[in-house]
């Protein structure tokens, strides 16, 4: 019985099932002795009267074939894979800092700042790094609380989930600590200089020399300039500072709205006579109940998603050779930062009322210019709303927002003679624009879109009785 099994390992017919027998250790965390049993089986299996071989070796898993348990032929060659978390040393005491999962469309980012240096000592969750994308700003926070012993990156380096950062100690002192790196090369490099410095004067003679002749720096020539180009700034005056990802996202994407979108503007003018009025009427009761200001914006919104509701391809998009009518309405707010523009979603807008989005936007506002907005928070939207007058903007024409089709643009108000009842009396007017994708809206649709608009806003009271 044993010689047919020991022919069997012998021969070369035997090598497939024995390559199948490794592939099924190393894929599968199984005990020595269900290895071995696992092993026999394959091996006795192609003989056809082998029954009781394989038997006889499921009951005893150590069998033994050629004076050898199978368990020990192969245990060298199986490998154990142990799972270990990504920021932990080998050591024990180090605790090594990654780069945390950014987001799925996100590959990579980079190293803006570090908030920690050497030496100091962190907590556990404290941001110790800030890592820029292309559409936020991410927190690195320490896994454990120590002093921080070396960063591994420096700032301005591109940066992947899983990438060391930082090692942290858990036993170092705040107070005495430096980092290994640096004494070495500090103590190293005084001794070595001064050896050379011994061996160079004892082998060099004795010269009396002159003292040396410094010469003056000669002055660089002076650019000539021809009296037809322009003479420009010298090179000393100029910064060369480079883009962060932020700023370089949107300029691809707005140059990318350029070369796709048929883009076009249609422009109307707001009496902002009564949504100003019902504002100063009901601002102190709606704080006293909601909590938030009544500002203007919620009623631009609660009039753009109307609009919407009347002329539904405004809230379509174009992808490939089809139109997607799309029966939700995310409005997306335009908010200017110190880092660049960035475009937070008010989800169901037609769905909220007027509290609700004054706390979105508000909301909106706090983590935009603390940079805490999520890529969640900016993904989507059917229609972007942006508002240039709160710095002073009299007219402008927006760029559409990829992958939307168009974008309300709000402006200043400003008290101009306006005509009515006969009688040319002061108003608060306001210049709205509408640019939108021609490929998708034609103009009839655009301009009552931005009519319905006005017709709203000058008259809240159609939102009530929903004409």
């Amino acid at each position: 019985m044993f010689g047919v099994v020991r022919r069997r390992v012998a021969s070369g017919s035997s090598s497939s099932y024995l390559g199948q027998s490794v592939q099924k250790i190393r894929s599968g965390p199984s005990a020595p002795a269900r290895v071995s049993s696992i092993v026999e089986r394959e091996i006795a299996f192609p003989s056809g009267g082998c029954g009781n071989v394989r038997n006889f070796c499921r009951i005893t898993p150590g069998c033994w074939i050629n004076s050898k348990p199978i368990r020990g032929v192969f245990h060298q060659e199986a490998t154990m894979q142990t799972w270990r978390r990504s920021f932990s040393s080998d050591s024990g005491d180090s605790v090594d800092v990654v780069v945390p999962p950014l987001a799925e469309s996100i590959a990579d980012g980079t190293l803006a700042k570090f908030l920690k240096r050497p030496g100091d000592r962190v907590n556990v969750d404290e941001p110790i790094a800030q890592i820029e994308t292309d559409k936020v700003t991410i927190d690195v926070s320490s896994p454990e609380s120590g002093v921080i012993v070396k960063l591994l990156v420096n700032e301005g380096d591109t940066v992947e989930p899983g990438n060391k950062i930082a090692i942290i100690s858990r036993s170092a002192d705040a107070t005495t600590h430096v980092a290994p790196s640096e004494t070495t090369s500090e103590k190293a490099a005084p001794r070595s200089t001064q050896k050379v410095s011994e061996t160079e004067e004892k082998k060099a003679p004795k010269v009396e020399t002159a003292p040396p002749v410094t010469e003056k720096p000669k002055a660089p020539p002076a650019p000539r300039s021809s009296p037809t180009e322009p003479q420009l700034p010298p090179k000393e005056r100029e910064r060369r500072v480079p883009m962060t990802r932020l700023r370089k996202r949107v300029a691809t994407r707005l140059k990318d709205s350029q070369n796709t979108f048929a883009m076009l503007t249609t422009f109307n003018e707001v009496d902002m006579t009564n949504l100003m009025k019902l504002r100063a009427d009901y601002k102190d009761a709606f704080v006293e109940k909601h909590g938030v200001k009544l500002g203007l914006m919620s009623g631009f919104i609660k009039a753009a998603v109307n609009a919407l509701q009347h002329q539904p391809i405004v809230n379509a998009v174009i992808d490939g050779d089809d139109i997607i009518y799309r029966d939700y309405i995310d409005i997306s707010i335009a908010v200017g930062t110190p880092k660049g523009l960035v475009v937070p979603v008010i989800r169901n807008a037609d769905t909220l009322n007027f509290a609700d989005i004054e706390k979105q936007i508000n909301a909106f506002a706090k983590k935009a210019n603390d940079g805490s907005l999520s890529i969640d928070e900016m993904a989507g939207g059917t229609l972007t709303i942006s508002n240039g007058g709160v710095y002073g903007s009299l007219l402008s024409t927006p760029i559409i927002n990829p992958p939307q089709s168009a974008i309300l643009g709000m402006h200043s108000i400003v008290s101009r003679p306006m005509v009515v009842g006969g009688n040319v009396v002061p108003r608060p007017m306001m210049y709205i624009a509408l640019t939108y994708d021609h490929r998708i809206i034609d103009g009839r649709e655009a301009v009552f879109f931005l009519r319905r608009i006005k017709d709203i806003v000058e008259d809240p009271r159609r939102l009530l009785l929903d004409i």
